[in-house]
């Protein structure tokens, strides 16, 4: 069966309301654009979305947020969007902030068939002693916090120390991005938009791929492929992604 798909529209076109979506990407870098457009074109609503961060307004992820599409959010840095701040602080919007290594490795548990791990990180917070405001009610209360996790001490090479049991993460679809992709679903992603998308393909039940470049299977070196395609469901050529900066910082004259 044929993984290639001729429009990010048909690939998109089966995600239902109330679904739980793992994103890649890093910040701007190596994000799935044309796909969250195409999503943000249906009339989807009530999203659960994973991902390292939700865009910027009006660009990636936050398209999504600005059309009032997503219910909830998993992330680790949200500091570039100020409708996601908005959003968080009025109750609109409920987010589970996660330490960003701690991200990445619910997402590689997920997808490895792993149901939890221990890790030291957050140990002694609000990550693991409960308490932070997932959800704010309209007034500025908390409406829904989160709750307490497990610690148990373990001895290693640096002594006896504590860790917080965090459970993996799983989605019903993976939204991701690669620069080459071949059409037996290998993929190969550039630089930093390697962050996030191997993890995020391999934690969604149906991973979806937009690629730059569409090449015929066999032509990829096996010593060059990231993801193997036995992760990959569905493929979309959107040929060369525009290349945008989250932040750009300019230096002064002197």
């Amino acid at each position: 069966m044929s993984k290639i798909v001729a429009s990010a529209a048909a690939a998109v076109a089966d995600i239902a309301s109330g679904s739980c979506l793992a994103v890649g990407g890093f910040g701007l870098c190596g994000i799935p654009d044309v796909l969250i457009e195409a999503l943000a074109a249906t009339a989807v609503t009530e999203l659960e979305i994973i991902s390292n961060n939700c865009g910027t307004d009006r660009y990636g992820l936050g398209i999504l947020l600005a059309d009032r599409k997503i219910r909830r959010i998993t992330a680790s840095y949200v500091g570039e969007n100020g409708e996601f701040a908005r959003q968080y602080l009025s109750g609109e919007l409920e987010v589970e902030l996660t330490p960003q290594g701690t991200l990445a490795e619910k997402l590689r548990a997920g997808g490895a068939g792993i149901p939890a791990f221990f890790t030291p990180a957050g140990v002694g917070t609000p990550i693991s002693e409960g308490g932070l405001p997932w959800r704010y009610a309209a007034d500025g209360s908390v409406r829904v916090a989160s709750p307490p996790k497990e610690v148990r001490a373990f001895s290693g090479h640096r002594g006896r120390r504590r860790y917080v049991l965090e459970e993996a993460l799983t989605a019903d679809y993976a939204l991701i991005h690669a620069r080459i992709g071949d059409t037996a679903g290998n993929l190969v992603f550039d630089k930093a938009a390697r962050n996030f998308n191997p993890l995020a393909a391999a934690a969604g039940r149906v991973c979806i791929a937009q690629v730059e470049k569409l090449i015929p299977a066999g032509e990829l070196d096996p010593d060059r492929i990231h993801l193997p395609g036995i992760f990959v469901d569905r493929i979309v050529h959107t040929g060369p992604q525009t290349k945008r900066i989250e932040k750009r910082t300019v230096a002064q004259e002197h």
